[in-house]
């Protein structure tokens, strides 16, 4: 097989038993690297992929964890670091957009707590224990998965986009923290066509005018999204950190 640009790496992505993280999973497995698939609760999803990577004819290993549990996170980086003895990338892409909430004003404390848990506290936490590792072993990527609501805001859930703003906030300022050795970029797709929006009430209606709000006339699937997750994984974004990359065909253009 061909090496990849992330050959010999090993990467930890979670939330990759199912959804969007599957396919980062398996993307960086055919760039080259080997990868830790992290769940929470989809643990078939999870082995399922582990298996797939191991077929491409690289090492796999799975790990489960909650992502809001600091507990948790502290416990997933110290089995690694001494399992491996190292590791190169890290994707937080593990986050919740309030699916089951169709308009603001079926705002809830708990959809609330919810989002703000898995979204800043699970990026926040895995961030720090995983990077601080990387700044003592030398080197390390961090790629962390964001949303183009940071532009457009959410009035569907204002949670999330204040949520994700918080992600940006995670991200820069751990870029500054860990600089130089370790980098920390994050990127925002718009909609991504998956069975969590396909399943979003009110969403076969809402589409249309999505796509015709779009410069690219469609919308994005997390296969494509992947694709930037490499890249900012890869030495090919090797002068880039603390840096957000807008990922929606064009749906939120924003000036320099």
């Amino acid at each position: 097989m061909t090496e990849g640009r992330l050959a010999g790496r090993w990467a930890l992505v979670t939330g990759a038993g199912r959804g969007a993280g599957m396919d980062i999973a398996r993307r960086f497995a055919a760039e080259g690297a080997n990868v830790v698939v992290h769940y929470r609760a989809s643990r078939d999803g999870a082995e399922t992929v582990a298996e797939e990577i191991r077929e491409l004819g690289r090492e796999a290993l799975v790990v489960q964890g909650d992502t809001t549990s600091w507990a948790d996170d502290r416990r997933i980086a110290e089995e690694l670091f001494e399992r491996l003895g190292r590791l190169d990338i890290l994707v937080n892409n593990v986050g919740d957009v309030a699916g089951d909430q169709a308009s603001w004003t079926e705002l809830r404390e708990d959809i609330v707590d919810r989002v703000i848990a898995v979204d800043i506290k699970g990026t926040l936490y895995m961030t720090h224990e995983i990077g601080q590792r990387m700044v003592e072993q030398g080197g390390g990527v961090i790629v962390n998965v964001c949303s183009n609501v940071v532009v457009t805001g959410s009035p569907r859930a204002p949670q999330y986009a204040a949520a994700k703003y918080g992600v940006l906030g995670i991200t820069k300022s751990y870029a500054h923290a860990f600089a130089p050795s370790v980098r920390v970029n994050a990127y925002g797709p718009g909609f991504m066509e998956t069975e969590t929006l396909r399943a979003r009430p009110g969403w076969d209606e809402r589409r249309q005018r999505v796509v015709e709000g779009t410069p690219l006339a469609r919308l994005t699937n997390p296969e494509e999204m992947a694709g930037m997750a490499v890249f900012l994984a890869s030495d090919e974004s090797a002068f880039m950190t603390g840096n957000f990359v807008l990922c929606d065909g064009g749906a939120s253009m924003v000036g320099a």
